[in-house]
């Protein structure tokens, strides 16, 4: 069991942050006699998660709503997200070769860079 300062030196957050996943309801560390929070591997496993849903676009009420969900729906959640994720690479992906493309313009001295 970590502390809540143990917890975020492991996971590179902010106390803030790790108060903010409780009150929303995607985290329920549980507590020491004197009411301090205490984390376990599977809350830091937790969290992880989440920061990767959340670092691919997943806003708050759908990872609160997959936390609240049977397993079947669960996949199905994550099944919609990664779909969404594999159109934002590939608009991604494009946007990047543009930029490639444009850069090896402006390497070549090429005038027609302004469009």
């Amino acid at each position: 069991m970590l502390t809540i300062a143990e917890a975020t030196e492991v996971l590179g957050l902010t106390a803030h942050t790790l108060r903010y996943y409780e009150r929303a309801g995607l985290l329920e560390p549980s507590r020491a006699d004197n009411g301090h929070r205490r984390f376990t591997d599977e809350d830091l496993q937790r969290v992880h998660f989440v920061q990767k849903l959340r670092a691919t676009g997943m806003p708050i009420r759908d990872v609160r709503r997959y936390f609240a969900a049977e397993p079947g729906e669960r996949l199905q959640i994550l099944r919609e997200h990664r779909s969404r994720v594999v159109s934002d690479i590939e608009e991604l992906t494009g946007a990047l070769e543009l930029i490639d493309y444009k850069i090896d313009l402006y390497r070549k001295g090429t005038s027609s860079c302004a469009s």
